[in-house]
Order: C-alpha cells, then structure tokens, then sequence
C-alpha cells in the first residue's frame, strides 16, 4: 500500500507542475537522464507504458542511501524532477 501511495504522489508531483510545458514529447532517454540527474541515483530499469493518449516512464532507481524508488515521468513532462 505504502508503494501505491509513493507511486501516486511522485506522479502527482510530475503532472502537476506551475509552467506549462513546451516543446516535443520527452524521450526515454531524457527522462532517464533526467532523473538520474536530479536524483543523483543509479537508474536500474526503465519502461515505457501508454495510458489512453498519454505516455509515461516509469523509471527505477537505486538512490545514494541505498532504496529503491520507482518515479513515473508523462513524456509531456519537461519540468525537473523533485527529488525529495
């Protein structure tokens, strides 16, 4: 349950953000890059799913303390990761 309710918030984080997004959809590369960056972690594995029109990746990663978190990114998303 913990792992849904984290899931949900780190996907609430990334959609609901102030400016609005420009530009082409984000690769998965870039997401990948992108949150490796900014989570200063190690990506383990990345997956692309396709909900209706939309598509997110959803992006494992080992962070510095040692835990494994799961960050979904919508390809629309161009705004930094929070890294909380």
């Amino acid at each position: 349950m913990r792992y849904f309710l984290a899931s949900a918030l780190i996907f609430v984080v990334f959609s609901s953000a102030s400016s609005p997004v420009t530009g082409a959809p984000l690769a998965r590369k870039d997401a990948i890059a992108k949150v490796q960056r900014e989570t200063q972690g190690k990506v383990l594995s990345a997956e692309t799913k396709q909900i209706g029109r939309q598509v997110i990746y959803r992006i494992k990663v080992l962070t510095r303390d040692g835990k494994v978190k799961i960050i979904e990114v919508p390809a629309d998303d161009r705004h930094d990761v929070d890294a909380r």
